[in-house]
């Protein structure tokens, strides 16, 4: 099972101000383990990185105990980002958009065509499948980017604010399916500002001034 590990890592962008200094910490596989914070506290930030998205400036981002590298490293050691702003294609459907996401990531079209019906299903999007994502809400278009996480089988899970635009039926079901991800074997992190969401998960790290702080953490040594 796959362990992601930061380590006394600082992250910044180009020249500039550190936005986190020395972040420890391990997406352990089995768990949820919420990031908090308010907005601008490096939530983003801290997901990126371990997405292989951002480099750290000092210190070490891993895949057990490798060196994560790259974006296209992260991927290929099946590391999945749900991002905070969808990413999905405005010139494609709800189902076209997941199925090219599992092809690009080795699925065959078989695998595709099953994965999207099963993770539109799960989200309650099977009507939506043939509409292109233009013309779902924005509550819709946050479920679709999930159902394309969910279908790309992720080893590491990384779901940034992916509730923030759904309601209380609907984010207690992703929390239910981000929990059967767990179940599965995946390590899932969620960056969230919601304390419900958070206290759902089996540990809680907290951004602020820079650092990072264990609310909970149970384990630890």
């Amino acid at each position: 099972m796959t362990t992601l590990t930061v380590e006394t890592a600082e992250f910044a962008y180009g020249g500039g101000e550190p936005v986190l200094r020395g972040v420890t910490v391990t997406a352990r596989a089995g768990e949820l383990l919420a990031v908090t914070g308010t907005s601008g506290a490096g939530k983003t930030t801290l997901l990126s990185a371990m997405a292989g998205l951002l480099a750290p400036r000092t210190g070490t981002v891993g895949v057990d105990g490798a060196p994560l590298g790259d974006r296209d490293r992260a991927v290929a050691r099946g590391v999945v980002l749900i991002p905070q702003e969808n990413g999905l294609a405005a010139i494609l459907t709800a189902a076209e958009n997941i199925a090219v996401a599992v092809i690009a990531t080795g699925g065959t079209p078989a695998d595709a065509r099953r994965r999207t019906a099963e993770s539109l299903e799960a989200l309650g999007l099977s009507g939506q499948a043939g509409q292109l994502i233009d013309e779902l809400s924005g509550g819709q278009q946050q479920r679709t980017a999930i159902a394309r996480g969910l279908a790309l089988r992720a080893e590491v899970l990384l779901a940034d604010e992916v509730t923030s635009e759904l309601d209380a039926a609907n984010r207690q079901k992703v929390l239910d399916l981000l929990r059967a991800e767990a179940d599965r074997g995946a390590a899932v992190v969620l960056a969230t500002h919601d304390p419900d969401t958070a206290a759902a998960c089996d540990r809680e790290l907290h951004l602020a001034d820079g650092t990072a702080t264990w609310v909970r953490n149970p384990g630890s040594a």
